[in-house]
């Protein structure tokens, strides 16, 4: 009998969704320690109620002579106090961290200019270099609580003022934010928040905007960063007994039990980088990943999106592909979708396969011991060297390649399928864990690997294989091969008494194959050695080829 379906609570955290491409900042009292200008000061030098503030009591005053004296007295009561001034606590922090994130800085403030500079003298290492935009009393527009100057601001940054976070320790600067549409911070430097207040966040010091603002910077193009993608797992709890591998970083299947002997392994994964032959790549990296777990893939949905301005012909030969390629691996094309879609800008094909393997024979990273050899076949970057050689082959030439090289690289995508060393792998048995190299490359892999396998792994760096054409094509545009999309290298952890055994068998039949490393006894990460010398493993956040598409 089936379980019955458990509704899954609302996470509170994925209610509110938010993207910030600028932060704008008060100045006194926010990227300032607060209470350096106390206005009562200069109230009572020039006359102005309580209740008033500041800059509309001389608004509305008739005589120009005594408004004129005025500002005098308030330009020298602000210079005065930026002189003074410190940094806010976590300031200069938090800035840093905008600035590295790629995001505008801008200043918005009742402040004049000149008092703004002077007390940015007092900020190191940061400074007015830092701040992208400044908008004060001398614009030609209402600074606060009028949206104007947060609109004017957004303008200058070139951001849509939805996606600006107007950050303040008065409600003038939430007032602001939200008539220019913006998102809004209130700091309340240890103060009590007005029981009226209106904004979007609330936090005591600038320290707590680093999440905030963490969350809400824009990913880059790819797979979701691997801490990131940890924690969202961590934070949805599968009850079905029935699951044996769920969703974890590192594990790219699923696996359910079926009768207590059969288990259905699942596997989803989309194509978005290739756009020649992509229905064979879409059947063979899904099948890969099948292999991985000891399964062979007999069933297959696929969704297409293809842009608009795509022809019947072109359908025809993305549905010729995913046949072949289906038919050739004894795979059932069984079902899916097609749609014309402006969502996308190239061709996308999302491969769902299925099959099954006994429960015995099902491999799982688990199973990773100290003492474990850990094997690649092949060379790294298969994937990725095809690819690039179809859709770049202009700049490859423009480059100094060879066209004959160019043609061989493009050949690589007849090595993109592991099955045939997967196959030979689990009929010699020993293995432990296999993993396909994908995007991120071999560096991303072995991260990923050690993260499912719960075990740290030490890589001889000049062992990895690199075919002399990729670490070419490499060279001459800037790339690294370690972290360039590579299905059709395998990833083998074996028990070491049969790596011997594993690696003759697969020279038999033509496969090459390299013994890179070892698992180790510590928990997951990579050590990692050049020439006997300890050097750190690269960490690639996006895969190496979105920097040419991009």
């Amino acid at each position: 009998m089936n379980p019955s379906p458990k509704q899954t609570p609302v996470d509170p955290m994925a209610t509110l969704p938010y993207r910030i491409d600028a932060v704008l900042f008060d100045f006194d009292g926010t990227l300032t320690r607060p209470g350096t200008l106390d206005f009562s000061i200069i109230k009572r030098a020039i006359g102005c109620p309580d209740g008033i503030p500041v800059l509309e009591f001389m608004a509305g005053i008739q005589d120009e002579n005594r408004r004129r004296d005025m500002a005098r007295q308030l330009n020298r009561f602000e210079l005065d106090g930026a002189a003074a001034s410190q940094p806010n606590l976590g300031a200069q922090r938090l800035v840093a961290i905008i600035k590295r994130a790629g995001l505008p800085v801008g200043i918005l403030t009742r402040n004049s200019r000149v008092s703004v500079c002077k007390a940015l003298e007092n900020f190191s290492p940061m400074g007015l270099a830092d701040i992208d935009v400044m908008v004060t009393r001398e614009d030609p527009v209402r600074i606060k609580p009028s949206g104007e100057g947060a609109l004017l601001a957004a303008e200058k940054m070139g951001v849509d003022p939805a996606h600006v976070l107007v950050v303040g320790d008065f409600h003038f600067d939430m007032d602001a934010g939200r008539n220019a549409g913006a998102l809004t911070a209130f700091l309340a430097n240890d103060r009590p928040v007005p029981v009226d207040l209106n904004c979007r966040f609330i936090v005591n010091t600038l320290l707590e905007l680093e999440a905030i603002i963490e969350d809400g910077v824009s990913l880059p193009a790819g797979k979701l960063p691997n801490p990131f993608l940890d924690e969202l797992l961590a934070r949805y709890r599968i009850d079905d007994p029935s699951v044996i591998v769920g969703p974890s970083v590192g594990e790219d299947t699923a696996a359910v039990d079926i009768d207590g002997e059969t288990v259905l392994v699942l596997k989803t994964d989309p194509i978005t980088f290739a756009t020649e032959s992509i229905g064979r790549y879409a059947v063979s990296i899904n099948a890969n990943d099948m292999a991985t777990a000891g399964a062979e893939a007999r069933w297959m949905l696929a969704t297409l999106l293809l842009p608009c301005g795509f022809s019947r012909a072109q359908v025809r030969r993305i549905f010729a592909d995913l046949n072949a390629a289906c038919a050739e691996a004894g795979i059932t094309l069984c079902g899916g979708h097609t749609e014309i879609t402006d969502a996308v800008c190239r061709p996308v094909v999302s491969g769902m396969m299925a099959g099954t393997v006994t429960r015995k024979d099902l491999i799982r990273k688990q199973q990773m011991a100290p003492g474990d050899r850990v094997l690649v076949t092949k060379g790294i970057a298969v994937e990725g060297t095809a690819i690039i050689a179809v859709e770049f082959k202009a700049l490859l030439l423009e480059k100094g390649m060879t066209a004959a090289e160019v043609d061989s690289c493009s050949r690589f995508k007849s090595l993109i399928s592991i099955l045939p060393e997967a196959r030979i792998v689990r009929s010699v048995g020993g293995v432990t864990a296999l993993h396909d190299v994908t995007e991120g490359g071999i560096a991303t892999a072995l991260a990923e690997l050690s993260q499912a396998g719960g075990r740290g792994i030490r890589v001889q760096r000049d062992a990895v294989p690199v075919f002399p054409q990729t670490r070419h094509m490499g060279e001459i545009l800037g790339i690294d091969p370690l972290g360039l999309i590579g299905s059709g290298s395998l990833l083998i952890c074996c028990r070491p008494e049969s790596a011997r055994r594993l690696i003759s068998e697969l020279e038999k039949n033509d496969i090459a194959v390299a013994d890179i490393g070892m698992v180790t006894q510590g928990g997951p990460g990579i050590a990692a050695k050049q020439n006997q010398t300890p050097v750190k493993w690269p960490c690639f956040d996006v895969d190496e080829i979105t920097r040419l598409f991009a």
